[in-house]
């Protein structure tokens, strides 16, 4: 009788044993990332350095400036134009396109004509493409954006913020005004450009095809859009879009085995495997891209989806975010571009385009860049033309989820 139990006590644990490894390999294949590194870089600089300025492109694409501004941002819009046209556009002279949900004032108007070296055309903002959708219970939406007053989520109160965050993922690419061009560089009030651009960004942006070209990656505030993964998930997963590398590369992977990460499906940030997004996204108050991209069946069936869900809303969905998850799902990843070669401060933050010291003839990662530019000058060196570094302007953004979405292009 022991003879027995102890052989089947002893099958018993090898079985518990090889079970639990091959858990364990599971595990580990699916946390793993699938990418492997490729033997040529998806997406390199358009320039290092100064480049000269007699060899600049006499054609221009058919590209517009484009910035959303209020009247009582008329110093600061005016601030980020110099900016603009001190670093590129007085070779350039691009149009510059300024929208409003309110009519512009004639001082407005006439301050950021003071400044621009193109045509300026000032449009107001369709009272169809600035509000909430037909069919949204606009109480409920006020009680949860009253909520998130309560919860600490910055403008989540403010209906015109959500209506801005709307506009900007849905509709700012049909205004009529923009209806004859195909690129845009969106520009904010009080940004500034630290590196001369010496090279047309629009037309390398065409000839290298290139949709979506960014500066800045870092983390979202769960807070603002604890749902928006799931719902995007969904949607891939509903409509079978491949994945590609930069999605691989937004998300963390669960370590539970099957089948026990599809109980984790129940948290609504979690997709139906268990994973979840690490939150890193590009910052869209810099972007250049290809408006034709937006008017796709692809791209507004994608809005429309998320349009419907109501997140603008009941959460604090971004354009950010949403444009990150539209550049994941509906593009091929050799199309998207970082502009690592630019400087760029966007009030608290700022961008330097550095690389490590030791890897200069490489394709660089971002080194940490400190807070002190002793320290910083040790290990980095910035890679743009004719820079002005200075750390007393915003606090360099730490690396992170640059390095993380930059793994996908190389």
């Amino acid at each position: 009788m022991f003879p027995r139990f102890l052989r089947f006590f002893t099958l018993y644990w090898k079985a518990l044993a090889a079970l639990l490894f091959i858990f364990i390999l599971e595990s580990l294949y699916h946390s793993r990332s699938p990418n492997t590194t490729l033997s040529v870089p998806l997406d390199k600089p358009f320039g290092l350095g100064c480049l000269d300025v007699s060899n600049f492109p006499t054609q221009r694409a058919n590209a517009t400036l484009l910035m959303l501004a209020r009247n009582k941002d008329l110093e600061g819009a005016k601030s980020a134009i110099r900016s603009v046209e001190r670093r590129f556009n007085h070779r350039a002279n691009y149009p510059l396109v300024l929208l409003n949900d309110q009519n512009f004032t004639r001082e407005f108007e006439d301050g950021i004509r003071s400044v621009a070296s193109g045509d300026v055309i000032f449009a107001v903002i369709p009272k169809g493409m600035w509000g909430y959708p037909s069919g949204l219970d606009w109480n409920a939406a006020q009680v949860a954006m009253e909520r998130q007053k309560k919860d600490g989520i910055l403008y989540g109160a403010l209906p015109s913020y959500h209506y801005m965050c709307r506009f900007n993922s849905g509709f700012f690419f049909d205004m009529e005004v923009l209806q004859k061009y195909r690129w845009y560089w969106r520009i904010e009030p009080n940004v500034e450009f630290t590196c001369d651009i010496t090279y047309d960004p629009f037309v390398e942006m065409e000839n290298r095809g290139k949709k979506y070209g960014y500066v800045i990656a870092l983390w979202e505030l769960y807070k603002t859009a604890p749902s928006l993964f799931r719902k995007v998930s969904d949607y891939k997963k509903s409509h079978a879009i491949q994945t590609s590398r930069l999605w691989t590369k937004l998300i963390n992977r669960s370590h539970l085995p099957w089948p026990f990460r599809s109980f984790l499906r129940v948290s609504s940030n979690k997709d139906t495997s268990g994973d979840e997004w690490n939150l890193c996204h590009f910052w869209s108050n810099f972007e250049i891209a290809d408006m034709d991209w937006y008017r796709t069946k692809e791209y507004r069936d994608f809005f429309d989806y998320l349009d419907q869900d109501g997140g603008f809303f009941f959460e604090r969905w971004g354009d950010a975010p949403v444009h990150t998850f539209a550049a994941a799902l509906l593009l091929k990843d050799h199309e998207l571009h970082h502009f690592q070669d630019w400087g760029y401060i966007h009030p608290p933050f700022q961008y330097i385009p550095t690389m490590p010291v030791d890897q200069a003839k490489s394709m660089p990662m971002h080194s940490l860049q400190s807070q002190s530019i002793g320290e910083w000058s040790k290990h980095s060196k910035v890679i743009g033309c004719n820079c002005d570094v200075d750390m007393g302007k915003g606090g360099v953004l730490r690396p992170n989820c640059m390095n993380t979405v930059m793994e996908a292009f190389t």
